[in-house]
């Protein structure tokens, strides 16, 4: 476990919330203060910065931001969103994981019965939630990572999440995204706070470990027409969620030639290709036994 995973693990809730109170205040400070100079981002510099990232009309992407780190936004989340699709726009699709959970997913699941997908609010980011509410947005049936998508294959793209008892298997959004040679955004974030597509690998490849908690969780999933579906789903391992180690993969991902990076607004953007990423991923395990828990392999 890093030094900053610890810590967090041993501060009480109440701790914690304080602490991201504070930074929410300096965040919305600094940003007032951008804009106060005229730092402002519009539509089309968010459009040439993606196009700088390599992002091209048609493409599929599939979006990790942090709007705070971008800048401050003309229009707030639509700036962003709104050039996204102008620039992917018809024969592309835009993809962001919309969680409806901000904490561990075992306190989540234990805490929560039902996940509404029309109502239940991504917890990822004014970006995502805005981008969630759109008409024409799918979003997945799954409790605990859905994933919204607009586009052309955006029905593909989320249909096959259902039911699934893990989030992130061959029929996840996550990894279909592969069939179109996806590229994966991290805007403003790293593998460490949206490291998601790393867990491709364990249910493509059982790593011989524990990641996932030993009980089988039954939760209600309310579709689009109302109707309640009921459902199981595994979720991490606590112990083992602790011991990730995700951006030490970083070097190894930049020597493979899975990413490269840039910059949107403010913010470091690393691009990466989705297809490449989980191959890597594979390979490194099949001959170091690679995972996000022993990033520089395991004898």
């Amino acid at each position: 476990m890093n030094f900053k995973n610890f810590i967090r693990s041993i501060t009480p809730n109440f701790l914690l919330e304080i602490n991201r109170g504070r930074k929410k205040k300096q965040v919305n400070n600094n940003l007032q203060a951008q804009k106060e100079k005229g730092i402002v981002f519009s539509e089309e510099d968010i459009i040439k910065d993606l196009k700088n990232c390599g992002i091209s009309t048609g493409d599929t992407v599939l979006i990790h931001s942090s709007m705070s780190k971008i800048g401050f936004l003309k229009d707030g989340p639509s700036t962003f969103v709104n050039a996204v699709i102008h620039l992917i726009r018809e024969n592309g699709n835009v993809l962001m994981p919309t969680s409806p959970n901000a904490k561990l997913q075992l306190d989540y699941i234990r805490e929560n019965s039902v996940f509404d997908v029309q109502n239940s609010p991504s917890k990822l980011g004014a970006i995502s939630e805005f981008f969630r509410t759109l008409k024409g947005v799918k979003r997945s049936l799954n409790a605990t990572e859905p994933v919204s998508a607009l586009g052309k294959n955006a029905d593909y793209l989320t249909e096959g999440h259902f039911g699934t008892i893990t989030p992130y298997d061959s029929n996840s959004p996550f990894a279909r995204i592969t069939e179109f040679n996806g590229k994966i955004l991290y805007i403003g974030v790293t593998l460490d706070n949206a490291g998601t597509n790393l867990h491709t690998l364990e249910d493509a490849i059982d790593v011989g470990l524990p990641i996932y908690h030993s009980e089988l969780f039954e939760v209600e999933i309310k579709d689009e027409n109302g109707k309640k579906h009921s459902v199981k789903t595994k979720v991490h391992n606590l112990e083992w969620s602790k011991k990730r180690r995700c951006d030490e993969l970083l070097p190894l991902f930049k020597k493979r030639g899975v990413y490269t990076e840039s910059s949107i607004g403010n913010a470091k953007t690393l691009i990466f290709d989705a297809n490449k990423m989980l191959e890597v991923m594979k390979d490194e395990f099949q001959s170091n036994k690679v995972t996000m828990y022993h990033p520089n392999g395991k004898s």
